[in-house]
């Protein structure tokens, strides 16, 4: 198996932050490395963030209600002030992924092509700047996805804008479209992309068009409820360049063995009982006879149990996660083919677009057993499961809710897009979430102090930093 070792060394400062003359002359620092080496990093920190379940950082799993902590139960209830969690998500995406992004684009506009590689850099050139640049419109649509307005313009470069203004969330979704329209155009089928370091897709053109493509998918179906010209046209350009078409085109960082380099989740569960099953999945999974959970989850003399929403667990007493993570190489997954085909069947419901609905959401479902080594069961499932047309929200959300398990970031946009599965928050919950199910996080408290004008700006835009703002798709 291939060794590669990634290190911490690319992490820069963003905002509200000044550098000093040590830092500056840091022989770490990002002037002394390769583009390769930085997007190697982003990527890592990218599918780190969306895969962890670390409290600190992600708890979109405890949101969705895929897994109830055991002995501290503040996540479970949605206080994530108490650890800071916003500033965590704002650090990872911002510097760890956005900022080392923006250098490798940099190291790439400023590179001088050897006498020899003079014919085939300019190919190169636009290749590495059209993927790293498709990586920073994933990386801002999460940031958008996660808080509403946000730093844009203004967010990477701190010299000239060390506290930056925060833009409109419906402007950067036109903008992320925009771009990453030109960055398919720019990419070639041929050529270079990276002299190694992207784990991705190893290099491969057509895959990093397919992504590119679901991407612009993906952000298409986020406006439906909004801006459905928008919408529509981001949809079709995105089926007409052809997005993924497989599990093997799936956007995935492969893990390995040791540490610093395995699986988050296994980083974080391997030697500690924090996490069981949630209730509301397990109760579904049981009650639709969901052969899927066996995979995500251990069972309890052969049954599977999950704890109430809220509530401390004994993890003796409840179905833990699956095998998968206690495996140190189990993939993270950035986008997989089965969130497209779901976007794919909630175009087709909303506009005839790309296909035939019941056709897709057969696909989508099949292709989630598939994931999971159950091909065989899913034509049992779909026929006791069908596509309902009169409710397609319905069956499309409770159905994304299932199968995006280990992409709870994507199921949280389904479920505030959808209104399914109808969630219910628990009763302990803190009072800030209002007795609802969090739409958003709040601001990092950083911003408050370091940013103040431009976050008290943009909390009076949204409608208040709450969680429960809705966004700015999220119409219903």
């Amino acid at each position: 198996m291939k060794k590669y070792i990634i290190t911490s060394v690319f992490v820069l400062s963003l905002i509200g932050c000044s550098t000093s003359d040590d830092i500056n002359l840091d022989p770490h620092a990002t002037y002394n490395t390769t583009a390769e080496s930085l997007v190697t990093y982003s990527q890592k920190e990218l599918s780190d963030y969306l895969t962890t379940l670390n409290v600190n950082e992600n708890n979109f799993r405890l949101t969705m209600q895929y897994t109830q902590e055991t002995i501290y139960v503040n996540e479970s209830n949605y206080d994530f002030a108490n650890r800071n969690v916003s500033n965590s998500v704002w650090q990872d995406n911002y510097v760890n992924v956005l900022k080392n992004l923006d250098q490798a684009r940099k190291i790439t506009e400023a590179y001088s092509p050897t006498p020899s590689e003079l014919a085939t850099w300019p190919v190169e050139k636009a290749n590495k700047l059209a993927v790293i640049d498709m990586m920073k419109v994933f990386t801002y649509q999460v940031l958008v996805d996660t808080f509403g307005d946000i730093p844009y313009t203004q967010s990477l470069d701190i010299d000239a804008y060390p506290l930056p203004k925060y833009d409109k969330a419906s402007d950067i979704y036109s903008s992320l479209i925009a771009r990453l329209k030109i960055d398919l155009a720019n990419l070639s089928q041929s050529g270079t992309i990276l002299r190694g370091g992207d784990i991705y897709f190893n290099g491969d053109n057509a895959k990093w068009g397919k992504f590119g493509n679901s991407l612009l998918l993906k952000l298409g179906i986020a406006l439906a409820d909004v801006n459905p010209s928008l919408a529509q046209s981001a949809v079709s350009d995105a089926i007409t360049g052809g997005v993924m078409t497989s599990s093997d085109d799936n956007c995935e960082f492969k893990y390995l063995e040791s540490s610093p380099n395995d699986n988050p989740i296994y980083q974080d569960i391997s030697s500690r009982d924090d996490f069981v099953a949630g209730k509301t999945l397990i109760d579904f999974m049981n009650n639709t006879n969901d052969t899927r959970i066996t995979k995500y989850y251990g069972d309890v003399n052969g049954s599977y149990i999950g704890q109430i929403i809220g509530a401390p667990a004994e993890f003796a007493e409840f179905s833990p996660l699956g095998e998968f993570a206690y495996d140190p190489t189990t993939p993270g997954t950035v986008m997989s083919y089965t969130e497209v085909l779901f976007y794919l069947t909630e175009a087709a419901a909303r506009w005839g677009i790309g296909g035939n609905p019941t056709a897709l959401y057969s696909q989508a479902v099949t292709s989630s057993f598939t994931d999971w080594g159950l091909s065989g069961d899913a034509a049992a499932y779909i026929a006791a499961h069908p596509y309902n047309s009169a409710n397609w929200k319905k069956s499309v959300g409770e159905q994304a809710w299932v199968a995006m398990f280990n992409q709870p970031k994507a199921a949280w946009n389904f479920y505030r897009r959808l209104d399914f599965p109808q969630l219910i928050a628990p009763s302990t919950a803190i009072n800030n979430a209002e007795g609802k199910v969090p739409v958003r996080l709040t601001y990092p408290s950083s911003e408050a102090t370091t940013n103040g004008n431009n976050y008290s700006a943009a909390s009076s835009s949204i409608g208040g930093d709450k969680l429960t703002t809705k966004l700015f798709w999220d119409k219903f």
